[in-house]
């Protein structure tokens, strides 16, 4: 195994599902989340960088039935297929989310913790040009982040940080934002991992061809790598 997928399957293999340090028995924020947001039980949901997570459990359980997880990782989207069992209607993805061209669109894009892995601006540039060729022109969006004072570092891997204003820059103004939220995240080990949540609305009657090529200057900046080092 080798590059951005081994990295992933290696992270999953070496610390176990509920081991990895994003690990949550029950995604509390990601469902409030999408119950203020008003996503319909019928809407199309994709969960990138979903991997094991138990989001799509939870929604499966509420009754919704368009769902996709997409992730880098065959090992984790396998370990969430086995749990959920072969009579799960969703639609797994084992896809590198800057190589994936959406064949769809969907009518919410949730991303806990994969945008801030992407420190740079090709890749978080790659990122938005995905997002806007995926959302219906209605569509929601649900998008979390290591807060400004989070760690700098996640399994052995840089990280940018965000405030909400700045994770408002970067998407404006293609989303209006419905909600901020700061979460305190525990890792199975006990360490505490502040987030930067944000849920939005596709503004102006959708968000193709809207979203920013480029961070703006002041986001570029505070996350850049002198600024991250603080």
């Amino acid at each position: 195994m080798g590059g951005r997928a081994g990295h992933w399957d290696d992270a999953y293999q070496s610390r176990g599902l509920s081991g990895v340090s994003w690990y949550q028995t029950v995604p509390t924020m990601s469902l409030e989340l999408v119950r203020q947001l008003g996503v319909g039980r019928t809407a199309a949901v994709i969960d990138v960088g979903g991997g094991a997570s138990t989001l799509v459990d939870h929604l499966v359980c509420e009754g919704f039935t368009d769902l996709s997880v997409l992730d880098i990782s065959e090992v984790a989207l396998q370990a969430a297929k086995e749990r959920l069992g072969p009579s799960a209607q969703v639609s797994w993805l084992c896809q590198d989310l800057l190589c994936w061209v959406p064949a769809r669109r969907f009518g919410l894009w949730h991303d806990r913790a994969v945008f801030h892995f992407l420190t740079a601006e090709a890749d978080r540039a790659r990122y938005l040009e995905v997002l806007a060729g995926a959302m219906e022109p209605a569509g929601a969006l649900i998008i979390a982040t290591f807060a400004e004072d989070g760690p700098e570092r996640c399994s052995g891997l840089p990280v940018a940080r965000y405030s909400p204003a700045q994770l408002e820059e970067v998407l404006r103004p293609a989303f209006a934002v419905v909600d901020v939220r700061r979460e305190l995240h525990t890792t199975p080990t006990g360490a505490s991992q502040p987030f930067t949540w944000l849920a939005a609305r596709a503004a102006g009657g959708g968000a193709n061809g809207r979203l920013p090529a480029q961070l703006p200057p002041r986001q570029a900046a505070e996350n850049s790598p002198a600024k991250r080092r603080r």
